[in-house]
C-alpha cells in the first residue's frame, strides 16, 4: 500500500484516546469499519509501503514514489500548518500525470478540489467496504515498505526492507534500549518520511501508545517564537518518552524556554535526540532545564538500517557528548585506513556481521549490485556506513559527522560535528554551516553563519568564534573563511546539507535540487565572495 500525505489521515487514525494513537490491543481489534478489503483482494500480489510528507514538492514525491510503480495513492489535498492553509490539489494532479501506475487516488482528510487526473478519485470514508481484518503470515524477509535516502548527490536510493528485520530491530531497541513498557507513551516529531516515523509506531509492539503530532513544533506570534506545542502535548499526554532533534533542543536554548520550569513532566522518563550529533553542551542544558531524574539518549543510524548502531540504555551512564552504547547484537565497530578496528581515535563506523534490519534490496534494475556497491565496496562483507566515528574505551561512540562531508585540511580528516558544537554556544549565531573547498592543492574550511537579528559579524566577533573552535576542538578544525548568509540548506527531512553548498561554490550544478526543502537558499553561496570573508 503506497501512500503520499497522510497528515490528516494519521490524525483520524489516533482519534482515541485524544492526542493518543492505539495501544496495541486497540490495533489488533478483529472488526474494522470501512477497512480496504476490496484494496486487499486488488493489490495484494503487489504491497508493499511507501511514504511522502505532504509539504513535499511534486518533483521530490515523483523522484521517490515514481520509481517503485505505485498502484494505489492515498493523500491530503488540504492540510493545515503553522496556522496556514495549504491547498494541494493541483500538486496531486500534476504527481499522477507524472506516475501513470496510480489507478486510484484516494483523499483523505478535509475536501478540496478535486484533482483533474486520469485516476479514480475516491474519499476516504467511501474507500473499501465494511469487513473483519484478515491477517496473513509472511516469510520473514516479506517486503515491509520503501523508504528513501536524502537525494542530494542524485536521485533518492529507494531501499526495500524486511518485515521480520525492521520488526526485531525496532522491538530490541524499544524494550531493552528504551525502556518502553506496557501503557508508555511514546512521541516523536517527524514527519511520514522520515525513518523515524515507522520507528514511531512500532512502539505498539511493546505495549505502548504512541503520539501523532500535526502541525508546526513552534509557532510564529507576534510577541516571538512560541515553543510550547510539544511540550504542552507531552504533558497532556504523559508522554513517557519524548523524541526529538539537536537543532530543536537548540532553538529551546536560544529563546531561553525551559520546558521542565514551565510544564509538569513527572511522567517523563526518556528524553531521545536524532538527526545530527548532540553537543556536550547540550547534554548540560537538557539535564538543566528539562529534567535531570531522566535518561538522555543521543541515537544514531540511518535509513539503510531503520534503525540504530549506537543508543540509549536503561542501565549505563549516561556521558555528555556520547553516544551511550552500541546496539545489542550488532558488531559494531570503528576502523582506521588499515582496516583495523581502533578505540581513542576517528575512522569509518563499520559493522562487521549480518544483522536483521540491513535492507533487501535496492528497488529497481541491478538493486544488489546498487546495494553493495554502497555500503561494501569499500571493505568486502564489511557494512561501512558512511559516518565518521570514534569508540571510546567506555563502550560509548562519538560520531563527528559525514563521511561524504568530512573535511581534510592539510590531509588531515576531521568531523565537522565539533564545529557546529563550537557555534552552538554563541548567542549571536541562529544557525551554521560548514564545509571543504579546495584551494592550491589543499582544503579550506568554509563556516558560514546566519547571525540572530540584531547583530552583524565584526572582526570581534569572527576571532571569539575562531578562539571557541581552536579550544574546543583542535588548531585544525578552525576555518580560513566566515561568511554571514541569510539562510542554510537542509533537505526535506530536516538535515544540513553541506554538499550542495560545496558543490555551488565550486561552481558545479546540484544534482538534485528536488531533495531540498529550500533550494533557493543555494543562490546565495554562488555569490560568495573570498575577498569579503571574515
Amino acid at each position: 500500500m503506497n501512500c503520499a500525505g497522510v497528515s490528516h489521515g494519521q490524525r483520524k487514525a489516533c482519534a482515541r484516546p485524544a492526542w493518543r494513537g492505539a495501544t496495541a490491543s486497540e490495533a489488533s481489534c478483529p472488526t474494522v469499519s470501512k477497512v480496504s478489503l476490496r484494496f486487499w483482494r486488488r493489490f495484494r500480489s503487489v504491497l508493499s509501503g511507501s511514504s511522502c510528507s505532504p509539504d513535499f514538492g511534486a518533483a521530490a514525491i515523483v523522484d521517490r514514489l515514481g520509481q517503485i510503480g505505485v498502484k494505489a495513492l492515498f493523500a491530503a489535498p488540504r492540510y493545515r500548518y503553522a496556522g496556514k492553509e495549504h491547498d494541494i490539489s493541483d500538486r496531486l494532479a500534476e504527481i499522477v500525470a507524472a506516475m501513470p501506475t496510480v489507478t486510484m487516488l484516494v483523499l483523505a482528510g478535509e475536501a478540496g478540489a478535486k484533482p483533474d487526473c486520469a485516476a479514480t478519485c475516491l474519499a476516504f470514508d467511501d474507500f473499501g467496504s465494511d469487513g473483519t481484518l484478515v491477517f496473513e503470515r509472511v516469510p520473514f524477509d516479506h517486503p515491509a515498505y520503501v523508504l528513501y535516502t536524502s537525494g542530494t548527490t542524485g536521485a533518492p536510493k529507494a531501499i526495500v526492507h524486511r518485515t521480520g528485520g525492521v520488526l526485531l530491530q525496532h522491538v530490541k531497541e524499544h524494550l531493552l534500549h528504551g525502556d518502553v513498557r506496557p501503557g508508555d507513551v511514546v512521541s516523536w516529531y517527524t514527519n511520514t518520511a522520515w525513518m523515524m516515523y515507522h520507528w514511531l509506531i512500532s512502539g505498539l509492539a511493546c505495549g505502548a501508545a504512541v503520539v501523532l503530532y500535526d502541525g508546526a513544533p513552534i509557532l510564529k506570534t507576534a510577541d516571538g517564537l512560541d515553543p510550547s506545542p510539544l511540550w504542552a502535548m507531552a504533558q497532556r499526554a504523559s508522554v513517557t518518552h519524548f523524541g526529538t532533534s539537536p537543532k530543536y533542543l537548540a532553538t529551546l536554548a536560544g529563546e531561553g524556554y525551559a520546558p521542565g520550569r514551565l510544564h509538569d513532566l513527572s511522567s517523563l522518563r526518556s528524553l531521545l535526540s536524532a538527526g545530527a550529533p548532540v553537543s556536550p553542551g547540550q547534554f548540560d542544558w537538557v539535564y538543566a532545564h528539562v529534567k535531570q531524574d531522566m535518561i538522555f539518549a543521543s541515537i544514531s543510524g540511518g535509513t539503510e538500517i531503520i534503525g540504530c548502531f549506537l543508543l540509549g540504555s536503561p542501565i549505563h551512564a549516561v556521558r555528555r557528548g556520547e553516544l551511550t552504547v552500541k546496539g545489542l547484537g550488532l558488531a559494531v565497530a570503528v576502523m582506521d585506513e588499515r582496516n583495523a578496528p581502533v578505540i581513542g581515535r576517528q575512522g569509518d563506523l563499520v559493522c562487521t556481521e549480518p544483522f536483521p534490519s540491513m535492507p533487501l534490496t535496492f528497488w529497481g534494475e541491478d538493486g544488489d549490485a546498487r546495494y553493495h556497491a554502497t555500503y561494501f565496496a569499500a571493505r568486502r562483507e564489511i557494512w561501512t556506513h558512511g559516518d565518521v566515528a570514534e569508540m571510546t574505551a567506555h563502550g560509548s561512540g562519538i560520531i563527528h559527522g559525514r563521511s561524504d562531508t568530512t573535511l581534510k585540511p592539510g590531509g588531515v580528516r576531521i568531523g565537522t560535528a565539533e564545529i557546529y558544537a563550537a557555534c552552538e554556544a554563541f548567542a549571536e549565531i541562529e544557525d551554521c554551516l560548514v564545509f571543504g573547498t579546495p584551494v592550491e592543492g589543499d582544503e579550506e574550511i568554509v563556516l558560514c553563519v546566519k547571525l540572530n537579528d540584531g547583530f552583524a559579524l565584526t572582526p570581534e566577533l569572527a576571532g571569539r568564534i575562531r578562539k571557541a573552535i581552536c579550544e574546543d576542538a583542535s588548531p585544525r578544525h578552525v576555518p580560513h573563511r566566515i561568511h554571514v548568509v541569510h539562510a542554510v540548506p537542509y533537505t526535506l527531512n530536516g538535515k544540513r546539507v553541506e554538499g550542495a553548498a560545496r558543490t555551488t561554490v565550486e561552481g558545479k550544478p546540484v544534482r538534485n535540487l528536488a531533495s531540498l526543502a529550500n533550494p533557493a537558499s543555494l543562490d546565495e553561496y554562488r555569490a560568495l565572495d573570498r575577498s569579503k570573508a571574515a
